[in-house]
C-alpha cells in the first residue's frame, strides 16, 4: 500500500464528522448524561482560577475557541477525549460540574483580567456579583467545534489519539498524558499506582525537587519500575514509547496480582532506603555519593534488587544493608555499567543492556 493510500485509510478511520455547537447545547448534553467527562480527570487535572477567568473572558469577548474531541460510543453518548479544561470550566462556572463523588462542585468566583477587571468576584448566579442575563445568554450562544472520532475505541487507539492531541503543546508533559490515559482505561489502576508511588521509603530515596514532584516524577518512576518488571524490553521502542505501551499493558492486564506487586515494591524500596536513603540514586565518586538523582542508578538498583530480593533479605544481620551499599558503590566503578550509561548513550541502548546487567550485579 502506498503512503497516500495509508493516509487516506487512516484518516477515514479516525474522523467521522465535525460541526459547531453552542455552549448551551453542550450544557444540555452534560446535564442529560449524553456527554461524559471522566470524573477522575477533574480530580487530578484542573485549571486554576486565573486560567478559568481568562477562558470565560474569551467567551465574553467572542474569541474563537479551539475544538473539542469526543468519541461516540455504541449508545450514541459522547465521551470527551480532549477539551477537559475548557468544558470543566464552563460546567463549573454555571453550577453543573459533578465531582468524582457525584456532587455538584461549588463554583469558584472569577478573578479580574487585564481586559475585564470587573470579572473579579463574578459568579454565574444572579445577585450583586452575578452575571447578567444578557451575558449568560451570550456565553450559552457561544459556539465551539466538536470533532467526533470513530476509530475503533480500543485502549491503544484512545491513547494514540489523546497523545497526539496533547504532546504537541506545553500543557501536559509525557507522564501527565500517560496519567490521563491510565485514568481513562482503568481508574482503579491509576489510584493504585498513585498510592503505591507515595510509599514514604520510596519518596525518601528519590530526593527529587519540588518541581519534579509537581510534575509527578514519583508516579513516573513507580510506573517505570513496574513496566520494566512486567513487560520485557524489546529494544525497538524509544524509552517514552516503551513506557507508553507499558502503561496501556499494565492498565489492561487482568492477570497481574497488584497486591503482590505492591508488597514487592515496598520491600524493595524499604531495603534501598534503609541502606542508602537519599543517596540511593546518586553517583558514587570513589569516596562519597554526590549530585542529583540519576535515572541509570534508579534502573540498576530498583531492578537488580527486586529481582534478587529473597536472596538479599536472607542475608544475616546488617549484611543485607552492607551488601547493597557495596554493590551501589561498585556499580560506578564497573566498566560495563560506565560504558552503557556514559554521556551520549541513548536511553534505548542503556535499557537494553542495563536490565540483564543489574540482575547479575546485585545477585548475592
Amino acid at each position: 500500500m502506498t503512503l497516500e493510500l495509508e493516509i487516506e485509510k487512516a484518516s477515514q478511520e479516525i474522523v467521522k464528522d465535525g460541526y459547531e455547537m453552542s455552549i448551551g447545547e453542550l450544557l444540555n448534553l452534560y446535564r442529560d448524561d449524553e456527554l461524559i467527562i471522566d470524573p477522575e480527570f477533574q480530580r487530578y487535572f484542573r485549571w486554576d482560577v486565573t486560567r478559568k477567568s481568562r477562558f470565560v473572558e474569551s467567551l465574553l469577548l467572542g474569541i474563537p475557541i479551539p475544538p473539542i474531541f469526543v468519541y461516540q460510543n455504541e449508545d450514541g453518548v459522547w465521551e470527551l477525549i480532549d477539551g477537559l479544561q475548557r468544558l470543566s470550566t464552563i460546567f463549573e462556572f454555571v453550577g453543573m460540574l459533578k465531582s468524582p463523588e457525584g456532587n455538584i462542585v461549588d463554583p469558584e468566583p472569577l478573578e479580574g483580567t487585564k481586559m475585564l477587571p470587573s470579572l473579579d468576584g463574578i459568579k454565574w448566579v444572579s445577585g450583586d456579583r452575578g452575571l447578567s442575563k444578557p451575558l449568560q445568554l451570550q456565553i450559552k450562544r457561544s459556539r465551539i467545534r466538536v470533532e467526533i472520532l470513530t476509530k475503533e475505541s480500543d485502549n491503544q487507539s484512545k491513547y494514540e489519539l489523546f497523545q497526539r492531541l496533547n504532546t504537541g503543546g506545553a500543557s501536559l508533559n509525557e507522564q501527565e498524558v500517560r496519567n490521563c490515559i491510565i485514568v481513562k482505561i482503568n481508574p482503579d489502576f491509576y489510584r493504585w499506582l498513585k498510592n503505591t508511588s507515595e510509599f514514604q521509603p520510596f519518596l525518601d530515596t528519590l530526593s527529587i525537587t519540588t518541581n519534579a514532584e509537581q510534575q509527578q516524577k514519583n508516579l513516573e518512576l513507580a510506573l517505570r519500575f513496574f513496566v520494566v518488571k512486567k513487560m520485557p524490553y524489546q529494544g525497538k521502542l524509544d524509552v517514552n514509547e516503551y513506557l507508553d505501551e507499558g502503561a496501556v499493558y499494565l492498565s489492561t492486564n487482568q492477570e497481574i496480582d497488584f497486591q503482590q506487586e505492591e508488597v514487592l515494591f515496598d520491600r524493595t524500596f524499604s531495603l534501598i532506603d534503609e541502606a542508602l536513603g537519599e543517596n540511593a540514586f546518586r553517583k558514587y565518586n570513589g569516596e562519597r555519593f554526590q549530585g542529583g538523582f540519576l535515572i541509570s542508578a534508579f534502573e540498576a538498583l530498583s531492578n537488580g534488587i527486586s529481582l534478587n530480593l529473597n536472596a538479599i533479605e536472607a542475608l544475616d544481620g546488617d549484611a543485607a544493608k552492607d551488601f547493597i551499599v557495596e554493590k551501589a558503590q561498585s556499580l560506578w566503578l564497573n566498566p560495563e555499567f560506565k560504558e552503557f550509561t556514559k554521556a551520549g548513550v541513548r536511553g534505548t541502548t542503556r535499557l537494553q543492556n542495563l536490565i540483564p546487567f543489574s540482575e547479575a550485579h546485585f545477585r548475592p
